[in-house]
């Protein structure tokens, strides 16, 4: 096959000017069979693994990007979540698992490290608590490593007393990590719904139902739709909605060769290909400003709610049509601090935290990566995390919340992750209080339509 010029220098556009690039490898690597009764045994097994199976990654992801001429941007490993491989352990503090990989992505030079997780959607095991109880200890000893609860599913409905517990864990992460704006909250996710074969960070686990190891990928590329929409200025919704679907088919068949390429080298399965849209703080690389590029003033004006929905939709068909190896979220990410475009939408005081909710009814994942004061209660971020749960086992789909209580930080003031986390404005939240309600305990019943047997 001959390609044209105008498809050669299309090619070459999208990376140059408008930011395409494999947002993540990420290799899946499950540690069932590192388990033992010692932790130090169970320790030493999962660093011997990760080293073995792990060992070329981040040169096998160099070596593409030299010989494709394609960014990779993060080179990334998921484990099976620590509370199952730990479980038989005579540890009651599972920080130093988390230690154990970090030592061990450093030494690869692998960017992040996720699967200190936890899955307790209809209720809570003994590993699962000691897990959950050393994540404040395990973020701030750790700079790699991500953790992640599931504490709801459509099938099972919100486990109330982890959503209860979680609030109080993402305070006490904050306070942790106070010397570096709570960063460890940047690094830890409460879902429903979590997908078992996410790329992306802070999300990333290898579920139990995965194999022996796999490769995953995350795409990017919201300047690529962006410049598309700006080609199509006064086209009508029929139109832009194929721009859009045709545009993530493009995007999806690139990630797929690299994915392809990267797994036949490791010599391991090639896993699926996520194509969320994942903006970054540069200018020009914003899931927000392609909202506005559909005619909104600015992200938040009304309307949002509905070009995001349109906009994740196309996003998941072109995807669709491009690959059979779809999975993760695959979709469109709203994180404030990582968006440039979310930012300024905050800033000039059209968007709320309450928009932002809204939008996750129609969007990827949910509430991400937003900075709030460091005073907020616990309860209230248990019941921020509760709302959300809802949204998603409602609509059967996945949602997450990653939230910082930014210690000694006030509404209005700033905020600073650096690399990829960016940084954000602190919102205002709700002052009501939810106490009476989070405390109550027990579980949200799942809806009625959850029951398919």
């Amino acid at each position: 096959m001959i390609f044209t010029p105008y498809e050669i220098k299309e090619t070459v556009d999208m990376f140059l000017r408008y930011k395409l690039d494999i947002r993540c490898i990420t290799l899946g690597i499950s540690l069932l069979d590192c388990s033992s009764s010692s932790g130090a045994e169970t320790r030493r097994r999962i660093r011997e693994k990760i080293l073995r199976i792990a060992g070329s990654l981040v040169k096998t992801g160099a070596d593409i990007e030299t010989e494709y001429g394609i960014p990779i941007i993060n080179k990334r490993i998921s484990v099976t979540p620590i509370a199952l491989v730990a479980a038989s352990s005579d540890d009651q503090d599972f920080s130093p698992y988390a230690q154990t990989i970090d030592e061990a992505a450093r030494e690869l030079g692998i960017d992040f490290a996720g699967g200190f997780s936890a899955l307790v959607q209809k209720g809570i095991a003994g590993g699962d608590k000691r897990l959950i109880e050393s994540i404040p200890r395990a973020l701030a000893a750790t700079e790699k490593v991500c953790a992640s609860v599931n504490v709801a599913s459509t099938r099972s409905g919100i486990n109330m007393d982890a959503v209860n517990l979680m609030g109080r864990i993402i305070k006490q992460t904050a306070e942790a990590t106070a010397d570096r704006d709570g960063i460890g909250c940047a690094k830890l996710v409460v879902f429903c719904n979590a997908p078992e074969d996410n790329p992306f960070m802070a999300g990333s686990f290898h579920g139990p139902g995965e194999g022996e190891s796999a490769l995953n990928v995350g795409v990017s590329g919201p300047g690529v739709i962006k410049a598309a929409l700006e080609d199509h200025k006064g086209a009508s919704f029929d139109e832009l909605s194929d721009v859009i679907k045709k545009t993530a088919f493009k995007i999806t068949r690139m990630g797929q060769l690299v994915g392809m390429e990267a797994a036949k080298r490791l010599g391991v399965p090639f896993g699926i290909i996520d194509l969320s849209l994942a903006p970054t703080p540069a200018v020009g690389d914003s899931v927000a400003r392609i909202l506005e590029a559909m005619g909104l003033e600015t992200t938040g004006a009304h309307g949002t709610t509905a070009a995001l929905a349109m906009l994740t939709d196309m996003v998941k068909k072109g995807g669709i049509m491009a690959s059979t190896n779809v999975g993760g979220f695959s979709g469109a990410f709203i994180p404030v601090s990582e968006d440039e475009g979310m930012i300024a939408a905050v800033r000039s005081g059209s968007i709320s935290l309450d928009k932002l909710e809204a939008m996750t009814s129609v969007c990827s994942v949910g509430l991400d990566m937003i900075a709030i004061p460091g005073d907020t209660p616990a309860s209230t971020l248990s019941a921020i995390i509760a709302d959300e749960m809802a949204i998603g086992m409602v609509n059967q789909k996945t949602t997450a919340v990653r939230i910082i209580p930014v210690p000694g930080k006030k509404e209005g003031d700033w905020a600073q992750f650096g690399g990829l986390l960016g940084g954000a404005p602190i919102m205002p939240v709700n002052r009501a209080d939810s106490t009476i309600f989070v405390n109550r305990g027990g579980r949200i019943p799942a809806p009625i339509h959850s029951f398919r047997n």
